[in-house]
């Protein structure tokens, strides 16, 4: 890991810029997910209605547990034990930027499995944003190198990192209900 990409990427996040970045997925386009005007940024890069949210990372279940306060032992195993990248849908965030938060308050967070996204996180100090790094309605790039120019000139920095690498996998969705059940949406 170059921790070069984790301080630049730290700085472009206090600034409430945009980093294009690699997850544990594909590639992403991530930003404060605390503030409203940077997550507002991302919307505007991938020409995007604020009604579809976006998926949020956290580097550990401790942070986890500052936006989503009310979180089950199910759930707290659950994470405890996925291999799989795994996001899943929680209600009643706290602490977020509003536009990252769905219509029906609800909004999905994944602990990545990437060992810069965990040590940009932490040293960030708050969660980030994390959504694929494509324009609305087109193909999701699967490498560093199927990333459109338009995304590439839209954001504030560009980590070094895994750019011959391809990803094919898109993390589990898991939602979730009210009644503290959980439902599988995505395998």
């Amino acid at each position: 890991m170059v921790l070069s990409d984790v301080s630049k990427g730290v700085e472009v996040l206090n600034k409430q810029q945009v980093l294009l970045y690699p997850t544990d997925t594909v590639w992403g386009i991530g930003c404060d997910a605390t503030s409203e005007k940077a997550v507002q940024k991302i919307f505007t890069i991938k020409k995007r209605s604020e009604s579809k949210s976006l998926i949020i990372l956290v580097s550990c279940i401790k942070m986890l547990q500052k936006y989503i306060p009310n979180i089950s032992s199910e759930v707290l195993v659950l994470l405890k034990t996925v291999k799989k990248p795994t996001s899943i849908i929680y209600s009643n965030p706290v602490g977020l930027a509003k536009n990252v938060i769905a219509e029906d308050n609800t909004v999905a967070i994944r602990i990545p499995q990437n060992d810069f996204c965990i040590e940009l996180i932490q040293q960030f100090g708050k969660p980030i944003v994390s959504t694929s790094a494509n324009v609305s309605g087109e193909p999701t790039p699967k490498s560093f190198s199927e990333i459109s120019q338009t995304i590439l000139d839209s954001v504030d920095y560009v980590v070094s990192l895994q750019r011959e690498e391809k990803n094919i996998k898109s993390s589990t969705i898991l939602k979730v209900e009210e009644n503290g059940k959980i439902i599988v949406l995505r395998k």
